[in-house]
């Protein structure tokens, strides 16, 4: 039986077997095109430390809404940053600009208050904030959150201090007392000298900033002391504690850039140093001193009639070797805009005002400021009849005659000098001559005789007054009237003397040179009362009538 060989045909076409293959390459690249397509930016921030981030839980707000999460977290090739890349929502392409910013919103507690409590139970998140620019994927992360975001209106100012004080980054702007901006952060000038604030000042606030504006320090505590007395200042609780700044703007008829943005202000140390700077014409003098300066400083006032025009500039001890001597130049500058013509002609040239003010008498001395603290100013003031006196040398700036120093020395020597005298006095020997007297007048009171003597008086006194009175009663003249009333005064002042003598006063010794006139006039009395008493008529009619009878 033959076996037929079995005949194979060739089928024309694709094979059904690739068709699942190409369908699942057809629906993987489809995928992979619907993946890409769906999936939004990936950008890198830099940041110093990756304190509180996480891969796949930390995510990026803004307005408090997710537009992204940590997908990757490395460091930087020479490891002092840490790389973190985030992945974006599809449609955010417009937000990653030149000028976003980017940082890590976390718990923190500071003397301004507390932050970011929220985060304690959410976790930290990245908070964006979106900027203009090109677009850019790479980053750098701000460490502490932003005072002031983009979208608050206002402007943003640059202020120019010597020294920063107590400001820093948040520290209150004020306008009469009312909170008008923060500070923004501060950084060292290129001249190494100056320090630059950057400041931002709030919608309606911004619209008072005008290029005369005035800023200064307003951080603390102002304490003063002057003829008005102690005073204590501050702008605010706040401004103690954070520091702070305070500005205004003078009115003016001229126009003032308004473009303040461009412009750099200066921040000055408080608002009494504002009028100082108003003053930019400055002449400088030299004045030389013998005596000491102790309590006079750079800086202290020069004043005229009570007016401060000007300041102290430096103080120096100058040496001579040929007779060793000292001298103690003081350069001082005075502001002759601070002085007013009220003639309204033409101002002269300081330096030939001064000289005449010279010829007439102008002279500068030492005063003391204050008595609490000893400090020194140079008062300016007219002393016609005082000489001119010069140093005779040659000086850089022009000289100005000096007379003594009108302070506590002088007072010193004066006291000096009182003393040297009494020194002089022998009062030792003055005190014995004192003791000795005054022994011998306590001796002579405390005799026995003195009682005795005011005893008789008393006595004489009471027969002399009823003597007196039977002759009143016979109507006498006025005359003896008037005896009886001097009589009376006498007695009173006996008995008032009785009294002054009494061993324990301390005005015996006033009595010493009466002692012997009252006893002469003692006797005097008790004649006359004898006399009378024989005779009462003889008061009238004198002794002869005795004698005719």
């Amino acid at each position: 039986m033959e076996v037929s060989s079995p005949q194979v045909s060739k089928r024309s076409g694709i094979s059904l077997v690739w068709l699942i293959p190409l369908i699942t390459l057809i629906v993987g690249g489809w995928l992979v095109v619907k993946t890409l397509s769906e999936q939004g930016p990936q950008a890198t921030i830099s940041f110093k430390t990756a304190e509180g981030i996480e891969v796949g839980k930390t995510r990026v707000k803004y307005k408090n809404v997710d537009i992204g999460v940590v997908e990757q977290i490395r460091f930087s090739d020479d490891l002092s940053h840490v790389l973190i890349t985030v992945e974006f929502n599809q449609g955010t392409e417009h937000f990653l600009r030149r000028n976003t910013r980017f940082w890590v919103v976390k718990p923190q507690l500071g003397l301004r208050g507390v932050s970011g409590l929220s985060t304690l139970i959410s976790g930290a998140y990245i908070e964006i904030e979106p900027g203009p620019g090109a677009a850019q994927l790479h980053f750098v992360g701000l460490e502490k959150a932003p005072v002031v975001t983009a979208g608050e209106a206002g402007k943003r100012i640059v202020l120019v201090a010597e020294r920063l004080g107590s400001i820093d980054t948040g520290s209150p702007i004020y306008y009469q007392g009312m909170e008008a901006g923060e500070v923004l952060g501060h950084e060292l000038g290129n001249d190494r000298k100056s320090v630059f604030i950057y400041a931002f000042i709030k919608d309606p606030f911004d619209q008072l900033i005008r290029g005369n504006t005035r800023f200064w320090n307003v951080s603390g505590m102002e304490v003063t002391m002057g003829a008005d007395g102690f005073r204590m200042k501050t702008e605010s609780l706040a401004s103690l504690v954070f520091g702070g700044i305070a500005f205004e703007t003078p009115a003016t008829l001229e126009p003032m850039d308004d473009d303040v943005e461009k412009l750099m202000f200066t921040l000055f140390d408080q608002y009494d140093t504002i009028k100082e700077y108003s003053y930019t014409k400055k002449i400088n003098f030299i004045l030389f001193f013998d005596s000491s300066v102790r309590g006079l400083a750079i800086g202290a006032p020069v004043e005229f009639k009570g007016i401060k025009v000007g300041s102290v500039l430096d103080i120096r001890l100058e040496y001579k070797s040929e007779d060793t001597t000292f001298r103690i130049p003081v350069l001082i500058e005075i502001e002759p805009e601070r002085i007013i013509s009220r003639d309204g002609k033409e101002q002269e040239s300081p330096y030939y005002v001064v000289n005449t003010l010279v010829e007439h008498g102008l002279r500068a001395q030492l005063r003391t400021g204050s008595l609490l603290t000893g400090q020194l100013y140079v008062e300016l003031d007219m002393h016609p009849d005082t000489p001119v006196v010069l140093s005779g040398g040659d000086t850089r700036v022009p000289e100005l005659p000096t007379i003594a120093a009108a302070n506590f020395d002088a007072i010193t020597a004066s006291i000096e000098r009182f003393v040297a005298k009494l020194d002089e006095l022998e009062i030792e020997e003055i005190g014995k001559e004192l003791l000795s007297t005054l022994k011998g007048a306590n001796k002579i009171i405390n005799t026995p005789e003195i009682p005795v003597i005011v005893s008789d008086l008393q006595a004489s006194l009471q027969s002399f007054r009823s003597i007196l009175k039977k002759v009143d009663e016979s109507s006498l003249p006025e005359a003896i009237n008037a005896g009886y009333v001097a009589l009376d005064k006498l007695e009173e002042t006996l008995t008032l003397t009785n009294r002054v003598l009494n061993p324990n006063s301390p005005l015996q010794y006033n009595v010493i040179k009466l002692s012997a006139e009252l006893e002469e006039t003692a006797r005097s009395i008790r004649a006359l009362v004898e006399t009378l008493e024989r005779n009462p008529q003889s008061l009238i009619f004198g002794k002869d009538i005795e004698g005719e009878e």
